[in-house]
């Protein structure tokens, strides 16, 4: 039996613009920036982390702002996860429409998959995303911006579109230990350890759709959690085993994690749970200062002079 899969870890995704993520993710959706990092494969990019107030896995939003880095503007396709949804509780819908309309952001009513509504909307790089309304999630939310009755409780699932589902169904159910929790049209709903917000997968089958593009304006990878060093070190080797070609563990300060791409192409992580935000900063005070990996802080000066000044509660 497979290392088993908590849940989701986190979503990382390209973006334009530093300031512009911060607006929209914290003063428009209400996240708590939990850090305020760099990109560890490149440290002239920030790397922001958004979530609950401790970034727990599950509620995790993260970005790579590129503007100025001329990073090509991606295109979503087969091979990627194309929506990020978010979970919001039941009746709090009219609520985001509002205020949706008061920063003219643009956004739309879905159909109901799986019995849940929604409303789907895109950031000003182009990322997509949906909030759905549920009462089946019982985590405690950022209220910095929103108040408790609408805040985001954290990731919902996350939608990945290949052009042959079975396989990535497959992969996920013998190797990852999803299981399939329901169907509809051309979507399957993936579960692991609970078939609550923060544990789904869906897997839109697209037969004709063009490969993905990575750039700003689409989903890097998503992130799953796992609970320890041995368990991630055991699901490597099954990988390696099933000829899955996975990276090396990786420190992330914030977690361990190795990387590896299912059957239809989506970059897959899988993350550690520890040590967690709180490695570098207290609670109080996540997200305020720009924290380096202690392999980096001897060129501090130069990485703060090449990062866009920005400005953020």
């Amino acid at each position: 039996m497979p290392p088993r899969i908590l849940g989701l870890h986190h979503v990382t995704a390209t973006v334009d613009e530093a300031q512009a993520d911060l607006d929209f993710c914290i003063d428009l959706l209400g996240l708590r920036l939990v850090k305020k990092t760099v990109n560890f494969d490149n440290h002239h990019v920030y790397h922001f982390y958004y979530g609950n107030e401790r970034g727990e896995p599950g509620t995790i939003w993260t970005t790579f702002p590129y503007k100025g880095h001329g990073v090509r503007t991606g295109m979503k396709g087969a091979g990627q996860v194309v929506t990020t949804v978010f979970s919001v509780p039941v009746g709090s819908l009219e609520f985001w429409r509002t205020r949706f309309r008061t920063a003219s952001v643009a956004f739309n009513d879905l159909e109901a998959h799986f019995g849940e509504p929604a409303v789907a909307f895109n950031d000003p790089s182009g990322l997509r995303f949906e909030l759905v309304a549920n009462d089946r999630d019982a985590r405690a939310p950022w209220t910095g911006q929103v108040t408790d009755n609408a805040a985001i409780r954290g990731l919902h699932s996350v939608i990945m579109e290949v052009q042959r589902a079975q396989p990535s169904i497959d992969f996920l159910v013998n190797v990852l230990g999803y299981h399939v929790v329901g169907a509809s049209g051309g979507r399957t709903r993936m579960a692991t350890n609970a078939d609550t917000p923060g544990h789904l997968i869906d897997v839109i089958e697209m037969p004709d759709a063009k490969p993905a593009v990575n750039g700003v304006g689409t989903v890097h990878h998503v992130a799953m959690a796992i609970g320890s060093d041995d368990e991630q070190s055991k699901l490597r080797e099954d990988l390696l085993s099933a000829g899955v070609r996975v990276t090396d563990i990786k420190d992330r300060s914030y977690f361990r994690s190795i990387y590896f791409r299912e059957p239809g192409g989506v970059l897959f992580e899988v993350a550690t749970v520890q040590p967690g935000f709180m490695a570098d900063e207290p609670l109080g005070s996540l997200g305020q200062a720009l924290k380096l990996p202690e392999w980096e802080e001897g060129q501090r000066a130069s990485i703060e002079a090449n990062l866009a000044p920005v400005t953020y509660d």
